[in-house]
């Protein structure tokens, strides 16, 4: 496992300390679980990049309530693709 130092401000560390006290044991900890998040967060912005690239916009109009289980439907079989369940 690799070491990383950071420094943060006085406020921003006490802040952590209050948060990471509810569900973690540690800071090293609960910064881990928010790196992760970010990480997450990241990638699945770039599946919807590469989605809206890949796709586009249908030139057909489909009802809001069609559109949202297809939407559903999509999300589903990306975040099996990906391996993000």
């Amino acid at each position: 496992m690799e070491s990383i130092t950071i420094k943060v401000e006085e406020r921003f560390a006490k802040e952590i300390e209050k948060a990471m006290k509810l569900n973690y044991s540690t800071k090293t900890e609960f910064i881990r679980e928010a790196i992760r998040d970010k990480l997450k967060e990241l990638r699945m912005q770039q599946i919807d990049e590469r989605v809206l690239k890949s796709f586009g916009k249908s030139p057909v109009k489909t009802p809001l309530w069609k559109d949202r289980v297809i939407r559903e439907q999509v999300s589903k079989e990306y975040l099996k693709k990906f391996n993000l369940e």
